[in-house]
Formats: structure tokens, C-alpha cells, sequence
């Protein structure tokens, strides 16, 4: 089977880290906590409940929907440089030659084949893909969780249906938590697109430089100062 799919055992093992040091490094962000901390992704859908709780008692919204603006813009801009780094994996398909023959005079680089090398691209666009059109439903959840803000009662007409509005209210959290998920859903993919770079060099250095991710990001998700900054007062 190796053989048949230009790639080496060593290759096939690294990849199986690959995919999964990505699927546990979700699970314990999203779902679960990591050596009973809760994660920064957690504690910021906590913080977005507390945001839209607020502002059912405001009067003039215009602040609400500038951040949810703010939030599609971002998701925009990622949405936009995924399409880009997409199309750079197809111009490096039509490159193949030439870029072997750049890594052929690397001291470090590992000699492959040039299926091996195409097999690789693919890979690389399959996650740039996959981050696209998570940005990209991201982008369109927010645009519906600022209808849905639209739709909370003014702050004056709440106490005639106090139970309508926070069924609409939570409407919008579950919106924006949601949106907010495929956000990181992508925006993961991004990062660790950056570890899958060290499989063009050898399938060792592709696991080194996944591991160095994870590592990276569970800090960031656990042990980071804008974790502490968030939950300051639960630490």
C-alpha cells in the first residue's frame, strides 16, 4: 500500500499523528477540561452569554452590532487568505519540477518521489479547503446571529414577555458560540497547516513540528496570560 501511494510507512505514521494530535487537541478545547482547567474557548462563550445578556438592557445597540461587524470582518479576512493559500497549492502543482529541484540541493531535505510531493500538496490544499469553508459558514452564522440581535425586544418591552426575550436572547448566544466554533474550527486548521509544512522535508520533522504546535496551542488554550486575564477571578 506504500508503495502503491508513494509513501513510505514513516510517512502513514506521521500523518496518523497528524490527524490525531488535531482531533484530541479539539475534543479537550471544545468538549472537555485538560487537567481540570477549563480552556480559553470556554471561558470566551461564557464571556459572549454575558455580552448579549447585556445587551438585551440596552436601548441603542449600535455597539453590539459594530463587534459583531468586527467579528465578521475577521472572519472575512481569514475566509479570503485561505482561498489564497488554496490557489498556491495548485500553482506548487504546476511547479513540482522546479521545487523538487530547489529541495534536491538541501543538505536536510529527504529525497521523495514526485507523487509523494503531489500527494503532499494535496494534503496541504485538502486543509486549506477545509479552513475555507469553515470561515466561511462562520461568516455566514454571524451574519444571522445579527438578525437574531435584531429580533431581542427593546429594553422597555422586555417585562411584557420576559420569557420571549430570553428565548431570543438565547437564540443569539447559541448563534454566536456556534459561529464562533467554526471560526476556530478554521482558523486550528491555519495553525496547523504550519506543522503539516515540516512533511515537504522529512515525515520526522512533519511529527517535531506538529507536536510543536499542539504545544503551542494548548498553552495558549490553558496556561496563556489571556486565559488568566479572562478567569482572573476563578484562578
Amino acid at each position: 500500500m506504500a508503495k502503491r501511494f508513494a509513501m513510505s510507512t514513516s510517512d502513514l505514521v506521521a500523518l496518523a499523528i497528524f490527524l490525531v494530535l488535531w482531533a484530541g487537541y479539539s475534543w479537550i478545547t471544545e468538549r472537555a477540561k485538560f487537567l481540570d482547567r477549563v480552556s480559553l474557548t470556554r471561558a470566551m462563550s461564557a464571556q459572549r452569554a454575558t455580552w448579549i445578556r447585556n445587551a438585551m438592557h440596552r436601548d441603542l445597540r449600535m455597539i453590539d452590532t459594530q463587534i459583531m461587524a468586527g467579528l465578521q470582518n475577521g472572519t472575512a479576512f481569514f475566509a479570503s487568505t485561505s482561498i489564497f493559500a488554496l490557489g498556491g497549492c495548485f500553482a506548487l502543482l504546476g511547479a513540482t519540477e522546479q521545487v523538487l529541484a530547489i529541495f534536491s540541493d538541501l543538505p536536510l531535505f529527504f529525497h521523495g518521489s514526485r507523487a509523494g510531493f503531489e500527494l503532499k500538496v494535496g494534503g496541504l490544499a485538502v486543509i486549506f479547503g477545509y479552513a475555507f469553508f469553515k470561515f466561511g459558514w462562520s461568516y455566514r452564522l454571524f451574519n444571522y446571529c445579527t438578525i437574531l440581535l435584531g429580533a431581542i425586544p427593546m429594553s422597555g418591552d422586555i417585562h411584557k414577555d420576559p420569557a420571549g426575550a430570553d428565548l431570543a436572547a438565547d437564540k443569539v448566544i447559541r448563534m454566536n458560540i456556534l459561529a464562533a466554533k467554526h471560526f476556530n474550527m478554521g482558523l486550528r486548521a491555519i495553525f496547523l497547516s504550519i506543522g503539516y509544512l515540516g512533511w515537504f522535508v522529512s515525515p520526522y520533522l512533519f511529527i517535531v513540528t506538529t507536536v510543536g504546535i499542539i504545544i503551542v496551542l494548548v498553552r495558549r488554550q490553558f496556561y496563556s496570560e489571556a486565559r488568566r486575564a479572562v478567569l482572573e477571578s476563578l484562578d
